[in-house]
């Protein structure tokens, strides 16, 4: 297993909500399941979830670690959720307590956590993970236990678990049209970077099927060590591959981000000529690594700061309320909050937070009115979404080049990929199930 690669610490951001939140702070294997069908036997995880007036959740990402510089905000997001739910009454007549564990970037850490949120914690559910290397690890610990994660991020697909619902996006919500997009006004030679792990090896196997099937081609591909500040061999390559100018497919993650983009302005690969694609950087990245290293590049999502809609200025009216004038939301955030409200609203039609086979079938074709437009969960456990396109301003936001008109379903095994062509995951059908032929 990976060990963790941070360098940097760090400590959680924002106040813990007197009263209405009780937070105790304690402190990869890339094989995808196939699936089956949905077991009739409810989970007993929970059974002594609701005790007294309140419910146990977890919180499980790193708050330290290399990670930490993006999954420190999520947790915030959901805390914020957590503090507005309660206020309005809770869930089921009881207040949620957070019970938050820190993954520490590391794999091993995060299925370690898991199992003692489930067995010792006795939640009812876990908000949690980030990079899909930690998904992985705590995957087997919520299958076997049949307990559920809610995750939040965006991810390369290839998955559907009958124990996890998917809040960010699939490849087709995501990465696919980031790439339509590029070759449309862009170029169509591409290199693609990432750190060495599931998501990023995943996502450039999708999107070197996707420039074959649409007339791209891919003049590079390198990896880094997650948390790997070595990226000087890396922007060569680059430039050796690209050396008229092209596009840079970035999915790298946590604090490689900081020195890739500071390389990249070092060695004058400008966007105008190199233009960058990111899926993993967002708003608060953009102000931690600084605007001027990132100014004119691109990143795709499904939120950005900049969405104009009363959803979206509620949300970030009332995080800076909470957590400071000078803080950002970002879509991972925005995924994070609507996560804890779909559970909410499940649970509330379920009548239950312990069987969770009623919790699970309930969430099928629950809405949310987002900061992001609405959204519908699907029986295969993944949100539909929009699509959007950023481009780095002077003010550290986004300016948004490009926004679906409607939500885009989810489909989680790529459509591109040989191996999962005319794959389905319909969990509201037990012959289905997680794996189906559609055609």
């Amino acid at each position: 297993m990976t060990k963790p690669f941070g360098r940097r610490e760090f400590m959680i951001l924002g106040s813990t909500a007197a009263g209405s939140i009780l937070l105790k702070a304690c402190g990869s294997n890339p094989s995808t399941p196939t699936g089956t069908s949905a077991s009739p036997v409810a989970s007993t995880a929970a059974s002594t979830t609701a005790a007294g007036n309140t419910v146990k959740v977890g919180i499980l990402h790193s708050l330290s670690g290399t990670m930490a510089i993006s999954e420190k905000s999520v947790v915030d997001a959901e805390n914020l959720a957590i503090e507005e739910i309660n206020k309005a009454g809770g869930v089921l007549g009881k207040q949620i307590e957070a019970v938050i564990e820190d993954g520490n970037s590391d794999w091993p850490t995060f299925a370690e956590k898991s199992k003692k949120l489930i067995d010792q914690d006795k939640v009812a559910t876990v908000f949690g993970c980030w990079t899909s290397a930690s998904r992985k690890a705590v995957l087997p610990v919520f299958e076997s236990k049949k307990s559920l994660l809610w995750y939040p991020v965006q991810y390369e697909g290839q998955e559907c678990s009958n124990n996890v619902f998917y809040t960010g996006a699939a490849p087709n919500q995501q990465i696919e049209p980031s790439v339509d997009w590029l070759l449309e006004n862009k170029g169509k030679e591409f290199f693609l970077v990432g750190s060495d792990y599931v998501f990023p090896r995943t996502a450039n196997t999708i999107i070197k099927a996707q420039l074959d099937a649409k007339g791209g081609k891919t003049v590079g591909e390198d990896y880094v060590p997650l948390g790997s500040t070595e990226v000087k061999s890396v922007i060569q390559k680059i430039r050796q591959a690209l050396p008229n100018g092209g596009v840079i497919y970035n999915s790298l993650n946590g604090d490689s981000n900081v020195a890739f983009f500071k390389e990249l302005q070092a060695s004058g690969l400008e966007p105008d000529k190199y233009p960058s694609m990111s899926v993993s950087i967002a708003e608060e990245e953009v102000k931690a690594i600084g605007v001027d290293y990132l100014k004119g590049h691109y990143a795709a999502w499904n939120y950005f700061q900049t969405v104009n809609s009363p959803a979206s200025t509620k949300f970030v009216e009332a995080f800076k309320a909470k957590y400071g004038s000078d803080r950002v939301v970002n879509d991972p955030m925005e995924a994070a909050y609507i996560m804890v409200y779909l559970w909410k609203q499940s649970v509330e039609k379920a009548g239950t937070f312990e069987d969770l086979d009623k919790v699970k079938a309930a969430a099928y074709g629950q809405t949310f009115d987002a900061p992001e437009g609405r959204v519908t969960m699907n029986p295969n456990h993944h949100l539909s979404k929009f699509v959007r396109i950023g481009e780095v301003g002077e003010d550290s936001l986004f300016k948004i080049v490009y926004e679906s008109t409607e939500a885009v379903q989810p489909v989680p095994w790529n459509q591109y990929v040989a191996d999962t062509k005319g794959l389905g995951c319909d969990w509201s059908d037990p012959a289905k199930g997680g794996k189906y032929k559609t055609t």
